[in-house]
């Protein structure tokens, strides 16, 4: 890049970062430090703004740089990813949304204990929501240093290594400092942003092809390589059997994941009702919607104008499609309309990875805090001592997360965020569900669901092509790959209800149906909800 591209986007870059640590500064002197303030941002937001914050939790990185990147190289297979990010809010709307505002505080946890023994449950989905958490925090920071290294003009170790520890450094800021309140505010500044970048670079692309979309689409497949393959199913996933059921493993993760992420769930107590709560989620569903089928003009166009070939050889994982696009549509590397949009869209990428390291930090220390520190504890911890806790565990979890990012740079960042779904969708899933509607559950059972979930999933994922076996492998020198698929949900989500229902057979505690029944009615009316 130019020292122009350079320079600018520097500027934008640096005028978002101090725009929001002037907003966690402010925040920081405002709130009085109790847990409601620091995990819940005092439940005072309206669902319209709490509506902005999940669609920004949720457009992540992976959303704007990597679902791109995948339609630009892939085609039909690569829209995989909007669909299912897409279509896995319904589940989110009709089955968990308001019942979880309902039954919970400020974790996923909360949910679950309201009938079962305290201290096993938390413990097993405290680390269950730390591990989906560090996973999503991973694809954030691989996006992070591809991104600021094709700023930079150079693919070195050393650009990459330094931007995903300052991303990392900033993420720790905004949580220690201003909590969930601070943490709502970035993310509503920063869906603004990717929403406005994103309209603006959906209407060049279809200005460019005079608003025929079928044009758009053959001239994607004519520069692809690959012809009418590009616009039909089996580009990526359909070679073989093995990739056929790679296909099917990951829709079910993107499609049911979305209900078990973490710091998703934890937007649904910054509001004061359920109402409000399942309001929230309609404004979520527009907002994210729309992004989500312009992520597939832009991938497209991607194709068509820049060309996958080009992109490729940018990023080989295909992260770098958008800021490319953009300086195609700006009118090219030497023109001031393309060093401009440039900047823009790379500084809205920036802005992205920014605001949704800080919710993911914020839930993950949340469940350290409230559900791993109060339950190893032999007396329940005071409130002030939890936050204390709360905010160590940011920088802990920010160091895993660095060190992680570095490792798998070279991943697709679209790609790591299906892994974490997959991980939430077998882990925390089963046991939201069973609590919420089976009556005979147990805490065995609620124990057993997380692990059985957990553990194969994480397993699967280590002795997968992910990571040994393949040239594209984080280990391509060593080769311990025992597992085909390369997203373990098909075999690990099954699991995750089999090992639930199984501890709950087996189990000899007797369920308590009076609090099943006290539960049933909070999570349906909201009466006693806090």
């Amino acid at each position: 890049m130019t020292v122009d591209h350079q320079t600018l986007a520097l500027l934008l870059f640096s005028a978002f970062v101090a725009i929001t640590l002037a907003i966690t500064t402010w925040v920081s002197r405002s709130r009085h430090g109790s847990a409601e303030e620091f995990y819940a941002g005092g439940r005072l937001f309206s669902p319209m703004e709490n509506g902005f914050a999940i669609a920004g939790d949720y457009m992540s990185a992976a959303s704007f740089l990597g679902i791109s990147g995948l339609i630009a190289l892939f085609g039909y297979d690569g829209m995989l990813y909007s669909v299912g990010f897409l279509v896995a809010w319904l589940v989110v709307l009709f089955l968990v949304a308001e019942l979880v505002r309902n039954c919970g505080r400020f974790t996923l946890a909360d949910v679950v204990v309201t009938r079962m023994r305290e201290r096993p449950v938390r413990i097993a989905l405290g680390t269950s929501s730390v591990t989906v958490s560090v996973l999503y925090l991973v694809a954030q920071m691989v996006g992070a240093g591809t991104l600021v290294a094709l700023l930079l003009g150079g693919k070195g170790e050393a650009t990459q290594t330094w931007t995903v520890i300052c991303v990392g450094a900033l993420m720790v800021i905004y949580v220690s400092l201003g909590g969930m309140r601070a943490t709502t505010w970035i993310q509503i500044v920063k869906s603004v942003l990717l929403l406005g970048g994103t309209v603006t670079l959906t209407a060049l692309v279809l200005v460019r092809f005079h608003g025929d979309f079928d044009q758009l689409l053959l001239t994607a497949a004519e520069r692809s390589g690959h012809g009418e393959a590009f616009l039909a199913p089996g580009l990526k996933y359909g070679g073989d059997w093995t990739a056929r059921f790679d296909f099917i493993s990951l829709g079910l993760a993107l499609v049911l994941g979305t209900a078990g992420l973490p710091h998703i769930l934890s937007r649904f107590y910054t509001v004061p009702t359920a109402r409000a709560a399942r309001r929230s989620v309609v404004w979520a569903i527009g907002l994210i919607g729309g992004f989500y089928l312009m992520t597939i003009v832009l991938g497209f166009g991607a194709a068509a104008i820049v060309g996958p070939e080009a992109v490729r050889g940018s990023n080989a994982a295909g992260n770098t499609a958008v800021p490319l696009l953009a300086l195609d549509l700006g009118g090219g590397a030497q023109s001031t309309g393309g060093t401009v949009l440039f900047a823009v869209v790379a500084a809205i990428a920036f802005a992205t990875i920014l605001a949704v390291v800080a919710g993911i930090t914020l839930s993950s220390s949340a469940s350290v805090a409230h559900d791993l520190y109060a339950s190893l504890r032999r007396r329940r911890a005071e409130p002030r001592s939890e936050v204390a806790v709360a905010r160590v565990a940011a920088v802990g979890i920010g160091v895993v997360a660095i060190a992680l990012g570095l490792l798998a740079r070279d991943l697709n960042v679209a790609f790591l965020v299906g892994l974490a779904f997959a991980v939430a969708a077998s882990a925390n899933l089963p046991v939201l569900l069973y609590s919420l509607f089976w009556r005979d559950f147990t805490t065995r059972g609620a124990v057993w669901a997380v692990y059985g979930g957990l553990v194969p999933a994480v397993v699967l994922v280590v002795l997968s092509p992910v990571v040994s076996g393949s040239a594209e492998s984080l280990f391509p020198g060593v080769d311990f790959q025992y597992f085909p698929l390369q997203n373990p949900g098909l075999v690990s989500i099954p699991l995750g209800f089999v090992a639930g229902w199984l501890g709950t057979v087996t189990s000899a505690e007797i369920p308590d149906e009076a609090r099943h029944a006290e539960t049933e009615v909070r999570s349906l009316t909201g009466a006693g909800a806090v």
